[in-house]
């Protein structure tokens, strides 16, 4: 367990089992009962799982580390020296791929304009580009930290969203209330890829579909909502072209039955997105009272953080 490693002795463990019923509890009662365990009946997904975990919490510091991720021994440690500036209330590490340890999982995100995000650096050997210390969109929830008094702000993870890019939406909401996130290089993780519901999963590209509308709908400014179906397009067009040369998510999906399969995901996901657009529109209130940047401003950060469409096309999600 790297958590018990960790060079920081203060740290509080707490792990939320999401109706496990392959003996992960037992295991966690037996071998480490000095871990707060808590378990719930069945998975009520990423994001109430991490909200029970925050609420339990009674550090200054909220560090999100998920069951499919390590990190090394001074993780936590590093990941706090950022925190000394009261501006900063997120920070994203160095993700590495647990398979591959010298190519780049993630390092921070960067956005599309139709809302769809990647990992920033996502599939790239590191050959020491990212080793800054820098001021990144938001970190991945696999393995971040929070200032909670920024979360009891703002709110924790929106459960609406259940699983997938619901970093994102804290992430950026956060953004918008005028919190800053800063990338360390010298925190490490190493996540194992796609061991939430598989890469090939229809469910998982229908969550995905589906909250990048909702996170669009929540989040973005009017003035790049309106524009959102030509983006979406746009992303369309190019995956198209890039699933002829077998690139991007359409490699996942293999065959005319695999396309079908990718389709039917959207289509799903889509469907799923306007039956919850009511709710998402009701939340936009809310946001815009915390919000200390203006719609200008947004759209301005989402355009600094945009990620190259011919990169995103060619790119497999990850997770």
């Amino acid at each position: 367990m790297s958590l018990q490693a960790q060079s920081d002795p203060t740290i509080e463990i707490i792990v939320v089992d999401n109706g496990s019923r392959d003996g992960s509890c037992e295991c966690v009662e037996l071998e480490f009962p000095f871990v707060r365990l808590i378990r719930n009946n069945e998975n009520r997904g990423f994001c109430a799982a991490n909200n029970q975990g925050i609420a339990a919490a009674r550090g200054e510091y909220i560090a999100l580390l998920n069951n499919d991720a390590e990190a090394e021994a001074n993780w936590a440690a590093e990941l706090r020296r950022p925190m000394s500036d009261k501006s900063v209330g997120m920070v994203a590490c160095k993700v590495l791929v647990f398979g591959d340890r010298r190519r780049i999982d993630k390092v921070g995100h960067l956005i599309y304009p139709d809302g769809q995000n990647r990992g920033r650096g996502s599939g790239a050997v590191d050959d020491g580009q990212f080793d800054r210390v820098e001021d990144v969109l938001w970190p991945d929830g696999c393995a971040a930290l929070y200032r909670k008094s920024m979360l009891e702000e703002i709110g924790g993870f929106d459960e609406d969203f259940f699983a997938y890019g619901d970093d994102a939406e804290l992430g950026l909401r956060a953004r918008i209330a005028g919190w800053r996130c800063v990338y360390t290089p010298l925190a490490v993780a190493w996540h194992h890829r796609g061991n939430t519901l598989g890469l090939g999963s229809v469910r998982r590209l229908k969550l995905i579909e589906r909250n990048r509308v909702l996170l669009a709908a929540k989040l973005f400014p009017w003035s790049l909502l309106w524009l959102n179906p030509v983006f979406y397009a746009a992303r369309l067009l190019a995956g198209a072209r890039a699933a002829v040369r077998g690139e991007g998510e359409t490699a996942l999906f293999p065959g005319w039955s695999g396309k079908w399969r990718l389709l039917k995901g959207l289509l799903w996901g889509d469907c799923e997105a306007l039956w919850m657009l009511p709710k998402m529109l009701r939340k936009r209130r809310d946001v815009r009272r915390l919000a200390k940047l203006s719609p200008r401003q947004v759209k301005q950060l989402l355009l600094d953080h945009r990620i190259d469409l011919r990169e995103l096309s060619t790119q497999a999600a990850l997770r």
